[in-house]
């Protein structure tokens, strides 16, 4: 049940580096993320999987030195795209008709978002597709639960530095959360075994009826 797997989880702040993540379970994680909803389908953004040992030195190096980085067997980093382009919203389309069949009225849809987007600042634009990569980066967590891998969802790290570590900027990508997989260390992680703590329903939730 997720609700219980969510109740497990929690972000772990030692992983066990001679523990491993299986890949089948890394390859469902990566599924979920995929399957995803976005706005409008257009999956904004890139997943990077990195277990080369001398990346995710950099990569820790470039996040205020987390360990976990290093300690897990795999860092997931989500990329959004810098912008919306014309061929980036075909693409999508293309891949629609392939699937679905072509549509008059999909590529009239395609084209009047193509009005919306195009015109505006890159900023803004990348900060669409940004949360767009965060809906992915929700799923990839919760599947990560549900294989009971642990995750520890990061923002704390100097993006244009991972940027260029694994060379973003020429594939029009820019870094915005990095998700590192692996096993909790059985000593050395003070938040394991910890109450985990939430807003209370009531605070959290306000119902209209």
């Amino acid at each position: 049940m997720l609700i219980d797997t969510l109740n497990w989880r929690y972000a772990t702040k030692r992983m066990d580096p001679s523990h491993a993540v299986p890949e089948e379970k890394v390859d469902r994680i990566l599924e979920a993320a995929r399957l995803a909803p976005t706005s409008s389908g257009l999956q904004p953004f890139e997943i990077f999987v990195v277990t080369n040992p001398d990346l995710r030195e950099k990569l820790r190096a470039a996040a205020f030195d987390q360990a976990q980085l290093t300690d897990g067997s795999h860092v997931l980093v989500f990329a959004a795209w810098t912008n919306y382009s014309e061929a980036r919203i075909d693409e999508i389309v293309e891949m629609s008709a392939e699937a679905r069949g072509p549509s008059d009225a999909l590529s009239g849809y395609y084209e009047r978002l193509k009005g919306m987007y195009l015109p505006r600042e890159a900023g803004v634009n990348h900060d669409h597709a940004a949360r767009q990569a965060y809906i992915a980066f929700a799923m990839a967590i919760a599947q990560a639960a549900e294989e009971e891998v642990d995750a520890t969802p990061m923002e704390g790290f100097e993006a244009d530095k991972v940027d260029e570590i694994l060379n973003l900027k020429a594939r029009g990508l820019h870094a915005v959360t990095i998700l590192p997989l692996g096993y909790r260390a059985a000593e050395g992680d003070w938040l394991k075994g910890l109450a985990k703590v939430r807003r209370p329903m009531d605070q959290l939730v306000t119902r209209l009826d």
